[in-house]
């Protein structure tokens, strides 16, 4: 009976190959593990798998590596685009991303993140935006919304003060070396079927040398806001979206 069951013709679904079995080390509620699923399936789907190098650097993510079954590249706090770029240019038939979360690519990495993307370098930069530090405990990000209550500023966001939310998606897509830029989530299953095609569409575009491509997620972190993972999302429906849009910005990968 159990080997009818298992039987290859009744398979479903099954872990990507290329996912480790490791502890999951992010919060209950995180959009990460959902992400580097999507990831490792891309990849695996695309055939890519011992010609892929990810390159994270310090933040949630700097784990990454314990996740995925490939080649991957630590880079100091905001330098992946840089680091990604080296191995872009000295290997030309890799597929090289980085993967980054907002505090580190919008504002430690900001220039390394513009520069990159300008230039057009054939990366594909994975974007993951919960609005706040998430890692270092919850500090006001550049991305953070205004009127947003965080542990640096309590009584929440205000633009005299602190300056308006940096929408670096936008901005990407403003630029001459980008040829993908878009804004994803992974909240919903119709969204995590978006952000999948998203992926692909940029890591196609990248070994095919069209430029630089942005994928943004908009993401929870519940520990962070200091709310439940069913509440964060609701959150994130609520009010990120709203300042977040979710779609193409840009895409000249057919011209």
């Amino acid at each position: 009976m159990k080997e009818d069951i298992i039987a290859p013709e009744n398979l479903v679904y099954e872990k990507p190959s290329l996912m480790n079995d490791t502890p999951m080390h992010y919060c209950p509620g995180c959009s990460h593990g959902v992400v580097h699923k999507l990831v490792a399936e891309v990849i695996e789907e695309m055939g890519m798998k011992d010609k892929t190098v990810g390159v994270s650097p310090v933040g949630c993510s700097v784990f990454a590596y314990r996740y995925l079954d490939i080649d991957w590249s630590e880079a100091a706090h905001g330098r992946a685009p840089a680091v990604a770029t080296a191995i872009k240019r000295v290997w030309p038939d890799r597929l090289v991303f980085t993967y980054q979360g907002d505090g580190d690519l919008a504002c430690i990495g900001t220039a390394e993140t513009i520069h990159a993307l300008n230039r057009g370098e054939n990366i594909t930069i994975i974007f993951i935006n919960n609005a706040i530090y998430g890692m270092t405990g919850g500090q006001m990000a550049p991305t953070t919304l205004l009127g947003q209550k965080t542990v640096t500023c309590p009584y929440g966001r205000t633009p005299e003060l602190h300056g308006y939310p940096l929408k670096m998606t936008e901005i990407a897509a403003t630029l001459q070396g980008t040829c993908y830029v878009t804004r994803q989530s992974v909240d919903t299953v119709a969204s995590i079927r978006s952000a999948k095609k998203a992926i692909r569409k940029a890591f196609e575009a990248s070994m095919a040398g069209k430029g630089s491509s942005l994928v943004e997620i908009v993401s929870t972190c519940n520990s962070g806001w200091k709310l439940s993972p069913v509440k964060a999302n609701e959150w994130m429906r609520d009010k990120m979206f709203s300042f977040y849009p979710k779609g193409d910005l840009k895409n000249t990968i057919d011209e």
